[in-house]
């Protein structure tokens, strides 16, 4: 397989958080360059150490640099974009600047090559029994009579490609009725309350912490048909604002949360509290390992489990109140 050698610049202070979120989006393995880690090196090394390549002393003075890997394929392209969008959230939180320039470069491959060849990798796909999600740019004329969500890959999370997205859109196509009320947390694209709306469901409510994420969802929706009434897009965070949490409270038919597993925890007594008695949630972003954590805290809070879907290292689960 050939890889693509991606380098992200931040700071000494943006090294755990940023390798936290690639961490969230799939990658698990990464490099650092970070002079201030150099340079305590320097002045605890032992006796063992009495000779540094002058090219290694470079290190004292370079700025911080997290190197990740990304495989040539469909799944390398998604990457990219998820790491892009990533990125844009962390900087435009950052009001003190204190990660960083939160910049990209390829030192294997020129940016303006990846930019030309990218959209290859982004083809229609189908998803369960109902739906093809397909980029705008590419035509589909298969008459199998499938559902059409259009969603290009943009500034924020969920294109359609990520095991996470598809896990969720197989168990929504499964459980949606006519007239449900649907909340999509974290719902960065609104690729999934979208496909909710797509479905059958009466009314969708899109939520995230970036603003840009809602902005996007609605223009995805409009791109979708859904109209105006139907759909309402906010962002915020539940956990930290009691005001907003309660403007966008109410009984759900269903919830949607793609997001990471810490999370989904934190919010799983908020989302018993939104949901209808019988009301269904549907929750991923769940890397394997830590699945049974995640199942066990959704129980303790009053939820049972209807059932665990994995793919390739990701997790998703229904429940129901």
């Amino acid at each position: 397989m050939e890889w693509t050698e991606l380098n992200i610049y931040t700071t000494t202070e943006g090294i755990e958080i940023v390798c936290s979120k690639l961490m969230d989006i799939g990658i698990k393995g990464f490099s650092i360059k970070d002079a201030e880690d150099f340079k305590e090196f320097l002045e605890n090394k032992n006796g063992q150490w009495d000779y540094i390549d002058d090219d290694l002393m470079g290190l004292s003075e370079c700025e911080t640099c997290i190197t990740v890997y990304l495989p040539k394929n469909e799944q390398g392209a998604d990457m990219l974009v998820n790491i892009k969008a990533m990125l844009k959230e962390l900087k435009n939180s950052d009001t003190e600047n204190i990660y960083g320039r939160l910049e990209t470069d390829f030192s294997s491959i020129h940016e303006e090559d990846w930019a030309n060849n990218w959209k290859k990798y982004f083809k229609p796909v189908k998803i369960g029994e109902k739906l093809l999600i397909k980029p705008s740019w590419e035509e589909y004329d298969d008459n199998d009579n499938r559902i059409i969500l259009e969603i290009d890959p943009a500034s924020s999370f969920g294109t359609g490609q990520h095991h996470t997205t598809r896990l969720c859109l197989e168990l929504l196509e499964k459980c949606i009725n006519k007239g449900d009320k649907i909340l999509d947390m974290g719902c960065g694209s609104g690729i999934l309350s979208i496909g909710a709306l797509l479905l059958g469901a009466e009314n969708a409510v899109a939520v995230d912490i970036e603003e840009n994420a809602a902005v996007t969802a609605l223009e995805n929706a409009q791109k979708n048909n859904i109209p105006e009434s139907k759909y309402h897009t906010y962002f915020g965070n539940v956990l930290t604002d009691e005001k907003f949490a309660a403007e966008i409270e109410s009984e759900y038919d269903i919830i949607t949360a793609n997001i990471v597993a810490d999370v989904l925890i934190a919010m799983k007594d908020y989302f018993r509290h939104c949901l209808k008695d019988n009301g269904i949630i549907i929750i991923s972003g769940i890397i394997e390992e830590r699945a049974d954590e995640v199942i066990s805290a959704f129980e303790e809070t009053g939820f049972t489990k209807q059932s665990v879907n994995i793919r390739e290292g990701w997790a998703a689960v229904q429940f129901v109140k």
